[in-house]
């Protein structure tokens, strides 16, 4: 009979929802109401999304997740906290997670909640999964070769990405053959 799987879930492959995403799309502007979907996929299909709405019109500003986990519909508020700017320009805005009561930027779903990542248990980033020795070899060595040519080759799959520009190749472009040689 075969065991239990011991790996843990890695943070880096859950849903997350971020202040830093929401700001982009317009839902944190002061004194709004706002509704909308959001969604994750994988190779190029949705694979699940939820609704929310953003309501920082009232003194405490919240937003509402709308989804269904595991085949039952779930329904909750998480507050959103605004701190002044230490450069004075504007301010900063959290979210209170409602199991710690942390801030935090980052909400990650794990057992049919998003919450803070310190509301779970045995949950890891994919780094802390290496060994010792191969974190010791990345600190000393920093970025492997082969990070920086994969790094480079996606860069180069991108939509406006320019090979040669006025007919001479690009920095980038020479930088990629010059990794690809090596």
């Amino acid at each position: 009979m075969g065991r239990y799987s011991t790996s843990p879930i890695l943070y880096d492959e859950v849903r997350t929802i971020s202040i830093t995403n929401l700001k982009k799309w317009g839902y944190l502007e002061p004194d709004h109401w706002k509704r909308g979907a959001l969604s994750w996929g994988q190779g190029g299909k949705v694979t699940s999304s939820i609704s929310i709405i953003v309501d920082t019109t009232e003194s405490i500003p919240t937003i509402i997740l709308s989804y269904t986990s595991a085949g039952r519909p779930i329904n909750y508020e998480v507050q959103l906290v605004s701190v002044p700017s230490n450069l004075g320009v504007g301010e900063l805005w959290y979210f209170r997670c409602p199991k710690t009561g942390k801030r935090c930027r980052k909400l990650y779903y794990i057992g049919g909640y998003f919450l803070h990542r310190l509301a779970f248990q045995g949950c890891m980033y994919e780094r802390q999964t290496y060994s010792k020795a191969y974190r010791d070899f990345g600190k000393v060595h920093g970025i492997t070769l082969d990070d920086k040519f994969m790094k480079l080759y996606n860069e180069s799959k991108k939509p406006y990405y320019k090979a040669y520009y006025k007919g001479k190749p690009t920095k980038r472009y020479e930088r990629l053959i010059r990794l690809g040689k090596e």
